[in-house]
C-alpha cells in the first residue's frame, strides 16, 4: 500500500469518526408519551410519573399527549405509526394491546408487529364499584338486584373495549345478567355520573377508584384479584363473594413503534426499570395503589402475547363486542 493510500485512509478514517462522535446521544430533543385516555385515568397517572422522572434523569421534556377515543384505539394508531426513533412512546395497555386483537374485527395496528415493548410498568386490579345510595352492598345483593330487573340496571366504562368494559362483560356472563352499557371517555367522565348517581355501577382500576372508596363518595363491591388486595384489604374479591377463580387485572406498559433501535430500546428500559426501583416512586405507587412490575423487553413481550390469549378466551365466552 502506497504512503498516500494510507494517509488518503487515514484521513477517511478520521472523518468517519468525527461524524460519529458529532451524532447526537439519545434523547437530544423532547419526547412524547401517548395515552390513550382522559387525564386522571390509571393510565395518565402512571404516564405523568414516568414522564416526570425521565426529564430529571435526562434532562429533556417528556410530554404526555392524552389521545382517548374508540376503545384506546385511536392514540395507539398515532403510536404504531410514529417514527421509530424512541421520540415517540405509547402506553401498552391490556385494552389496546391485549383485549383489542380479538374485541375487534379489524383494527388500525397490530399489538405485536407495529410495536416494541419496553416494560411492564405496573398491574391495577379491576373493582367492582357503585354509588352509595345504590340498593346493594356486596356482589350478591348486586347480582340478586339485577336479575330481579333484568336489562334495566346501567353500567359505565372506560370506552367500548377498554379493560373495565370487557371486565362488567365477562362478570355479566359469568352471572348471568342483562345489562346496559353506557360507555364514558375516562374514569373522570364515569365517577363523575356515578359519583352522582346518574349510573349506578362499574368497574375501574383500583388506583382510580380507591380514593373515592376511601372518601365515601364511591362504595367497593368486590375486586377482581384471586386474593384480597393490600391496598384495600376489607374488599371482598369477586371470588370469594360466589364466583370462584373470577379474575380481572388490567396492566400498563410502555412501548415504541416496531423498528425503533436496540439500542434505544434498551436505554428505555433501563431508565423504566430504574423508576420503578426508586423509594419515592415505590412510595407513590403504593399511594396510588399500583403494584409495579419492571422486568426485561423480553418478558414483557411474552406477557402480551400470553395475555391477547387469555383475553381473547374472555371475550369469545363472553361474547362481548366493541360497540
Amino acid at each position: 500500500m502506497s504512503h498516500l493510500l494510507r494517509i488518503g485512509i487515514a484521513v477517511l478514517m478520521t472523518a468517519a469518526a468525527s461524524v460519529y462522535s458529532a451524532e447526537p446521544a439519545y434523547p437530544n430533543k423532547p419526547i412524547r408519551i401517548i395515552v390513550q385516555f382522559t387525564p386522571g385515568t390509571s393510565t395518565d397517572i402512571l404516564a405523568r410519573i414516568v414522564a416526570q422522572k425521565m426529564s430529571e434523569d435526562w434532562g429533556q421534556q417528556v410530554v404526555v399527549e392524552n389521545r382517548p377515543g374508540a376503545g384506546a384505539v385511536v392514540g395507539t394508531e398515532m403510536g404504531a405509526k410514529a417514527q421509530p426513533d424512541g421520540y415517540t412512546l405509547t402506553m401498552a395497555v391490556s385494552s389496546a394491546f391485549g383485549i383489542n386483537p380479538t374485541l375487534y374485527a379489524k383494527l388500525p395496528y397490530d399489538a405485536i408487529k407495529d410495536f416494541a415493548p419496553i416494560a411492564n410498568l405496573g398491574l391495577t386490579p379491576q373493582t367492582l364499584v357503585t354509588n352509595p345510595s345504590a340498593p346493594f352492598k356486596t356482589v350478591k345483593e348486586f347480582v340478586a338486584g339485577a336479575k330481579e330487573k333484568p336489562g334495566t340496571i346501567n353500567y359505565a366504562s372506560l370506552g367500548a373495549g377498554s379493560t373495565s368494559h370487557l371486565t362488567m362483560e365477562m362478570f355479566r356472563s359469568t352471572a348471568g345478567l342483562l345489562l346496559n352499557h353506557v360507555p364514558f371517555k375516562g374514569s373522570a367522565d364515569a365517577h363523575t355520573q356515578l359519583i352522582g348517581g346518574q349510573i349506578p355501577v362499574m368497574f375501574d382500576a383500583i388506583p382510580a377508584t380507591l380514593p373515592h372508596i376511601k372518601s365515601g363518595r364511591l362504595r367497593g363491591l368486590g375486586i377482581g384479584t384471586l386474593k384480597r388486595s393490600p391496598f384495600a384489604p376489607d374488599l371482598p374479591t369477586i371470588a370469594e363473594s360466589g364466583y370462584a377463580g373470577f379474575e380481572a387485572v388490567g396492566w400498563i406498559g410502555i412501548a415504541a413503534p416496531a423498528k425503533t433501535p436496540t439500542a434505544i430500546l434498551d436505554k428505555l428500559n433501563a431508565e423504566m426499570v430504574k423508576i420503578l426501583n426508586q423509594p419515592d416512586v415505590k412510595e407513590r405507587l403504593a399511594t396510588l395503589a399500583f403494584t409495579p412490575v419492571g422486568g426485561t423487553r423480553a418478558q414483557f413481550a411474552a406477557y402480551i402475547k400470553a395475555e391477547i390469549a387469555k383475553w381473547g378466551k374472555a371475550v369469545r365466552e363472553s361474547g362481548a363486542k366493541a360497540d
